[in-house]
């Protein structure tokens, strides 16, 4: 099979599993229990008044008749009208998409550049007191309590230390002030950011190391690695032309996946640094039956999810030659 007719079979594919998340996603939050008009409908408003609004909002149709709806407005790229905030659900997640992916991009790479490279360095001389140091420190952040550490790292370098902000994305006061440079701005979020991502690298970081020194530790078991120390060839050189190279391939899917799931933003990590991304506006959403809201952000985590794992499976054909397709 080509590369070309293995894609399109994938797409195919990704197509009729996102149509069916769809599909449970959409009578599933309108199954749930709770009422969504109870947090909009003021108080004095009068039965017509709240007709209208129930009319506007069209849950005044049959279910089978607002799912049609809801499909036909996908397709012409509407997602609804948050119920919370009465602006479009693709306003809201546009805004919201740049601050996640700013974040959660920003520690996977860093935590897998430095797990990768880590992990090759300590496979290479195993059973030393590096390779155990840091495969125990790589262990203990990998099965870190993400809400335990965040609040911790709040309260040390926010509370007690006073280096990082307590909470938000910008210093209001800064911002609003006309002479404020670009640079000013960019060092404002980079300050607000610091914690967070530290928290996000210790969590993501003891998994790379371990993966990566795993998969080492695979690959100095194959022959080509002998037929390389046979020829006389400096150990630095077989490691990281010979063996890494072919020991990247699960760090690779790893780092993919990550970067998929880091887009509903670590619900917990925003909630606790009061991050505006996708994860807390995921968090208000069900919180608050905002179920257009909801529905528009767990949609973008399914379809982001499935195209990550397409295009790591068609990394693999180039990264390693004898995969074919």
């Amino acid at each position: 099979m080509s590369l070309k007719r293995y894609i399109l079979r994938r797409l195919v594919e990704m197509a009729i599993i996102f149509w069916i998340i769809q599909t449970v996603l959409f009578f599933l939050f309108h199954l749930a229990p709770g009422d969504p008009l109870s947090r909009m409908v003021d108080p004095g408003m009068t039965h017509e008044e709240e007709m209208a609004l129930i009319a506007q909002l069209g849950l005044d149709e049959p279910l089978g008749t607002q799912y049609l709806y809801f499909l036909a407005n996908f397709f012409k790229g509407q997602f609804g009208v948050s119920f919370h905030y009465g602006q479009p659900v693709a306003r809201i997640i546009a805004q919201r998409l740049p601050n996640t992916i700013l974040l959660f991009t920003t520690a996977v790479i860093l935590s897998a550049l430095a797990g990768t490279w880590l992990g090759k360095i300590v496979s290479w001389g195993k059973e030393n007191r590096l390779d155990k140091t840091l495969t125990i420190s790589a262990l203990v952040c990998h099965t870190l309590f993400l809400p335990w550490i965040a609040m911790l790292m709040l309260w040390l370098g926010a509370f007690k230390l006073g280096w990082f902000p307590v909470t938000g994305m910008i210093s209001p006061e800064l911002w609003i002030k006309p002479q404020t440079s670009f640079f000013a701005k960019s060092l404002d979020i980079i300050h607000h950011m610091l914690l967070p991502m530290l928290t996000l690298f210790l969590i993501h970081f003891g998994s790379y190391l371990l993966i990566m020194r795993s998969s080492m530790l695979d690959t100095l078991t194959e022959d080509y690695i002998f037929t390389a120390r046979a020829k006389g060839l400096p150990e630095n050189i077989i490691r990281d032309r010979h063996a890494a190279p072919n020991a990247r391939l699960p760090v690779v899917t790893s780092v993919g996946l990550s970067l998929a799931f880091s887009i509903n933003g670590g619900a917990l990590t925003e909630t606790v640094f009061s991050w505006p991304g996708i994860g807390r506006e995921l968090v208000f959403a069900v919180s608050n039956n905002d179920y257009p809201l909801a529905l528009g952000c767990f949609l973008l985590i399914a379809a982001v999810v499935l195209v990550a794992n397409l295009v790591v499976d068609v990394l693999y054909g180039y990264l390693d030659p004898r995969i074919r397709y």
